[in-house]
């Protein structure tokens, strides 16, 4: 069976290792996800769109012209009810820094103090695009709802995971383990509903 190399435009380690296990789970075997780590030089792409979806569009476009390779990108969010939807396409640098997961938490948390359980709505939203070399190109949207805690909890996943409470669950994705978070989360509903075309456009380099 021959592998087709896959580029993964991120250099966050948990995100890879997300984007590894589900995609071994739908396609075992077929594909080679490789990450950023491997093309050291590349600059990463500022994410300028008013989007999830044109963010990920942009990342995979961008990595997939830079390598030569089929890229895949997301772009992930959390909206919150109380705050008109904040941070969204910001929450990787709600903080001010890109990926300070412990002040995007204490932002949020400082902005919602005060507001009741009932009222700490939120959802999480995943794009995820790939892009060809050939210029065909994909997307899928996955989103799941819940609400913001109080305070965090575990200690498994990264971003906002300590924070969020799935509807149907006492646990925060934090407490969940890797399989219990994969089978629900907003980006393994996008990876999942994007991997049949995946495997298809793969299948068509030969």
């Amino acid at each position: 069976m021959s592998r087709h190399r896959l580029v993964l435009a991120t250099r966050n380690a948990g995100k890879i290792e997300e984007f590894r296990r589900i995609l071994e789970e739908i396609a075992p075997g077929t594909i080679e996800l490789i990450g950023l780590e491997r093309f050291p030089d590349l600059v990463d792409v500022e994410e300028t769109e008013n989007s999830f979806e044109g963010n990920a569009l942009l990342k995979a476009r961008t990595v997939c012209k830079q390598t030569g390779l089929p890229a895949i990108a997301d772009d992930s969010g959390l909206c919150i009810d109380a705050l008109n939807g904040a941070p969204g396409i910001f929450s990787a640098r709600w903080s001010g820094v890109h990926g300070n997961d412990a002040g995007n938490i204490e932002k949020v948390l400082g902005q919602l103090k005060g507001i009741p359980r009932e009222e700490r709505g939120a959802h999480f939203t995943c794009v995820s695009a790939l892009a060809m070399p050939d210029g065909s190109e994909t997307t899928q949207e996955g989103t799941f709802k819940g609400e913001i805690l109080m305070s965090p909890l575990g200690s498994n996943g990264f971003g906002y995971d300590p924070i969020f409470r799935p509807d149907g669950f006492e646990l925060s994705l934090a407490q969940l383990d890797a399989q219990q978070k994969d089978a629900i989360s907003h980006r393994g509903q996008s990876l999942r509903a994007i991997a049949p075309r995946v495997a298809l456009m793969l299948d068509r380099l030969g």
